[in-house]
């Protein structure tokens, strides 16, 4: 697909041991795995031949190192909002260890304690859809799969808490863009592996 208006293009970071086990990891370091590593480099392949007026990526090693090795990373600049939400006492730990302790527990709904909750994480999210919409260019974005869920909605006019309806897989490459004019947001792809 391609489109007369900007599209921008939201890339997650490549596979980690954490990601892999299903572990929260907001603000932890956590390396790629040789895996991640191996698709970060297929990324410039599959993102051969496009050009992008700048480059994002979120602070995370894990972000900057899918970047780098995809091709982008001389280039980008690095955001502090485009970092993984923060997950606070939920650090490290699975969905099914937090369910465990606190049945009916819900990450977009109920937060996390002394982390984020979607509010916070949609702040960030707004602060970025207004820097690309007042660039009107084709961006290129590396961060984390929370964060981009919370973007993805907050582009489409949703709460933070429809990022809830999506999932993104490492190393997905998703675009968002408009039909047909600026006032119409768009997901034109998603998850692409």
């Amino acid at each position: 697909m391609s489109s007369a208006f900007p599209e921008i293009y939201l890339v997650r970071h490549g596979e980690t041991e954490w990601s892999r086990s299903g572990r929260h990891t907001g603000r932890s370091d956590v390396p790629l795995t040789t895996v991640g590593e191996a698709a970060a480099r297929k990324l410039a392949e599959r993102l051969s031949g496009l050009s992008f007026a700048a480059v994002w990526s979120s602070p995370s090693a894990r972000a900057r190192k899918t970047c780098d090795l995809a091709g982008f990373g001389s280039g980008a600049v690095i955001r502090d909002d485009l970092a993984e939400w923060d997950y606070g006492a939920y650090e490290g730990i699975t969905t099914k260890e937090i369910l465990a302790k606190r049945p009916g527990w819900q990450l977009f709904r109920d937060g996390c304690p002394n982390g984020e909750t979607a509010a916070d994480v949609g702040a960030r999210a707004d602060a970025v859809v207004e820097a690309l919409r007042q660039a009107a260019a084709a961006i290129l974005i590396f961060s984390s799969s929370h964060f981009l869920r919370v973007l993805a909605a907050r582009w489409l006019g949703l709460p933070p808490q429809g990022g809830a309806l999506f999932s993104l897989d490492t190393t997905s490459i998703s675009i968002l863009g408009y039909e047909h004019d600026l006032a119409e947001p768009v997901i034109r792809q998603w998850n692409q592996r």
